[in-house]
């Protein structure tokens, strides 16, 4: 647009086309990152906690593929153990698909839920090894 011209529509007090109003660009680090709170959020209220024993803290993490208006997400969880995993994945896909709907306007058709790790209460002194 050249300084001082007034877009057509504008003078009359009519709207402004789209194309003379431009655009909105989301990084996918930005619905990545919108992913994976949405992850943190529906394991804290699935019942379940991001707080890992030993008192590590689980950080899910999320990458996408945004094509248009429309993102497909994986996120990588680390759970507690023994727990519902599949009600807890349930819970993630469910809440990641909503929140990035809700807060960046974009459909997910498909989320990836992949649990990389179990981490579990029983083990002796907290180090990787056999359950007791």
């Amino acid at each position: 647009m050249t300084e001082g011209v007034v877009p057509e529509g504008v003078a009359t007090g009519g709207v402004v086309p789209a194309a003379a109003r431009g655009e909105t660009r989301i990084a996918d680090r930005v619905v990545a990152k919108v992913a994976a709170q949405a992850a943190r959020e529906a394991l804290r209220q699935d019942g379940g906690s991001t707080a890992l024993p030993g008192g590590a803290v689980a950080r899910p993490r999320a990458t996408v593929d945004v094509r248009e208006q429309s993102a497909r997400v994986r996120v990588a969880l680390e759970l507690a153990y023994p727990s519902d995993i599949g009600a807890q994945c349930g819970a993630v896909r469910r809440q990641v698909a909503e929140r990035v709907r809700e807060l960046v306007g974009m459909e997910v058709p498909h989320v990836a839920v992949d649990v990389e790790r179990l981490h579990s209460a029983h083990l002796k002194g907290g180090a990787p090894g056999r359950v007791t």
